[in-house]
């Protein structure tokens, strides 16, 4: 696939599309070229973001470029398996979903998921419906993960497990789970205390069995209220309902923390 139809595709912002054609028109060390290559493999991603870590030197526009490249390569595989471009664009909508991220908290484009994003540019991770599912190296399990932008209704929820089941069975039949994980601040029992009944938020919860609990967490003070994770109680938000009452719940010494569960 070609960049420009990637990113007409995903709606990759005007403004960065420009920054990485600039990048593209520089050429780029031997190395990253070779681990453009390992990032389309689950194999050999890992170290190929680490590779382009190191020689990149912290441009995030660079490391967008190549992942970017790595992406519309990867495009060839969907063909191969016959995964329907739906599902190819809706997985790589990660990129301007992340850069929207940290335009709202910082006020300017900044690419800083690379980290993470080699899960969807090698086949990993996949977008269904709502919520997205990485199949985890060497085990019969999957992972969900909720994305910032997932309608999170029961129905959706519903919708999105039925679809991604049909989804696997398909194309990765050799993967089939035995059981599907999740570990998210969404799951924090201390969350699900401030709940309203009627919650989407509990409504997800129930569908799942708590495993383990981590209260030092502090990733929900990013995904909650758009803040750094040393951000102090006191200089939170107070927007939605939600984030007053974790708000309040803070500053009375509680704590959320995160949880992983087994899916019922």
């Amino acid at each position: 696939m070609e960049l420009e139809t990637l990113w007409e595709g995903i709606g990759l912002p005007s403004q960065v599309a420009d920054l990485v054609r600039e990048q593209l028109r520089s050429p780029f060390p031997a190395d990253a070229k070779e681990a453009v290559e390992g990032l389309t493999h689950p194999q050999t991603a890992p170290d190929a973001y680490r590779t382009l870590e190191k020689v990149l030197g912290g441009n995030d526009m660079a490391m967008l470029a190549c992942q970017l490249q790595a992406a519309a390569a990867v495009h060839d595989r969907y063909r191969l398996l016959g995964i329907p471009d739906e599902i190819y664009f809706d997985t790589m909508k990660c990129f301007p979903r992340f850069l929207e991220e940290t335009r709202r908290r910082r006020g300017r484009y900044v690419y800083d998921r690379a980290w993470w994003s080699w899960r969807q540019v090698s086949m990993t991770l996949f977008r269904v419906g709502a919520l997205e599912y990485e199949l985890l190296p060497g085990e019969r399990a999957i992972s969900l993960h909720i994305p910032s932008d997932a309608c999170f209704s029961p129905e959706n929820v519903d919708r999105s497990l039925a679809e991604a089941g049909r989804f696997f069975e398909r194309f990765f039949p050799g993967r089939a789970a035995d059981h599907r994980i999740c570990e998210s601040w969404l799951l924090s029992p201390e969350l699900g205390k401030l709940l309203e009944p009627g919650s989407h938020i509990r409504s997800f919860q129930s569908r799942f069995r708590i495993l383990r609990e981590e209260p030092e967490n502090r990733d929900f003070l990013e995904w909650l209220f758009g803040a750094d994770t040393d951000t102090p109680p006191e200089a939170l938000p107070e927007t939605t309902s939600l984030q007053r009452r974790v708000k309040a719940h803070l500053l009375d010494g509680g704590r959320i923390g995160a949880a992983l569960g087994i899916l019922k």
